[in-house]
Parts: structure tokens; sequence; C-alpha cells
């Protein structure tokens, strides 16, 4: 059971998370433990702890003498979150087909149908990207669920975060295309229909489009200081 002081830990963990997946602490800025302590009412403890923690996700940078600092961003290292995303959840989805009961069918079935609703509506705002990040994170999940191995869907969540960080600077400047939804479509067929084969190259091929336009976009605006 975790302790008050964990507790409080995590919390501050999933607030800092956030900030930085959203872009509200940008990259490179420094985390200053006093104005952290008052923004999230907390000690300097809690704090430190989740520096820690974001630090093992490759979100925060620590660096000797110098304090910290929201980890950089870069098209190499946008790249290599997105390849190796790939295998990771590629490799998931191949077991998780191949293990999935009813019960596994059931959540792809609910998370594809609430994605699509979202996805039907588009992304004409802040507001709206993020309820599809949302919905996004869990379809993926839940195609992944039946894997059996709980530190190969923990990593996945990383990469994933990792990722998302870099998409949502894509989404301040442009929108996604309407041939997502068809690639998330053509992934849950397959996984309804317990096609390895095409699932997991849908998927993969779905990961690798979406992330080589991310990746562009993230040479172009650091280039022009827009990240």
């Amino acid at each position: 059971m975790e302790t008050r002081k964990e507790t409080l830990a995590s919390a501050v963990t999933a607030q800092l998370r956030e900030a930085i997946l959203s872009g509200q602490l940008h990259p490179g800025t420094p985390l200053r433990l006093h104005e952290l302590g008052k923004r999230f009412n907390v000690s300097l403890s809690p704090l430190r702890e989740s520096f820690s923690r974001l630090s093992t996700e490759g979100l925060v940078v620590i660096e000797d003498q110098r304090g910290c600092r929201v980890a950089p961003v870069s098209a190499a290292a946008c790249q290599e979150v997105v390849k190796l995303r790939a295998e990771l959840e590629v490799m998931a989805l191949r077991e998780s087909i191949r293990n999935g009961d009813d019960e596994w069918e059931g959540r792809v079935v609910a998370a594809f149908h609430r994605l699509s609703k979202q996805e039907a509506q588009g992304w004409p705002g802040v507001k709206e990207s993020v309820e599809w990040e949302r919905l996004h994170k869990a379809y993926h999940h839940a195609l992944m669920s039946a894997c059996g191995m709980p530190t190969l869907l923990q990593l996945c969540g990383q990469f994933s975060d990792m990722y998302d960080r870099y998409r949502r600077l894509f989404f301040r400047r442009q929108k996604a295309d309407a041939t997502v939804h068809s690639e998330h479509e053509e992934i849950f067929r397959a996984a309804i229909a317990r096609d390895i084969d095409t699932g997991t190259r849908a998927l993969r091929q779905h990961i690798e489009r979406t992330g080589s336009k991310v990746v562009a976009f993230v040479e172009q605006a650091t280039k022009a200081d827009l990240a």
C-alpha cells in the first residue's frame, strides 16, 4: 500500500507529466523547486521524487550542479521514439491477438467505438484534441491489453507518453488527416478477426506514417524555434 508521501509524489508526478506533455511547460524550461512548490501547493520532497520519476520517462533532465529542466525536443529523438514505439506496440498487439478472449474483444470494440465518435467530429480546437488524445491512448491500450506481459505494457505506455508530447506540438500547428481514422479501423477489424499478420502490419504502418509527419514537423519547428 502506498504511503501518504508516495501518494502525494504520484499525484505531483501526474500533474507535472501532464504539464510537460500538454506543452504548458515548454521544452528546455528550468524546473525550479520553489516555484513549482507554490504552483502545486506541495513541499520540495515530493517534487524531487517527481523529477526523479519523470527523468526515467525521458521527460525531465537532471543536470549536476544545474538543477532540472524539461527535456528538450529534437527530430532525432522523436524518430527514435517512433521506432521504439512501433516495435513494442507491434509485439504487444501480436501477443494480444493471440491471447485475447471475449472480454478483451469487448474492450477493443468499446474503445474503438468511443474513438470513432470523436474522430467523426474532427479536431477543431485544443479541447477536442485533448479528448482525442485520451480516447486514442485508451484504444491503443485496449488493443495491447491481452498481451500477458505487464512490463511490455508499461514500456508501451512510457513510449506512448513520450510520443504524445511531440504529437501535441504537432497539433498546435496542424490537424490530423482523414487517413488516421481509416487506419484505426483497419487495425480494429484485423484484431477482431484475429488476423495477426494484417493487424500488426497495419499498426506498424500507422505508427510509422503518422510518426514521419510529426518528425518532419519537429525538424522544421526546432529550426524555426517554434517548438
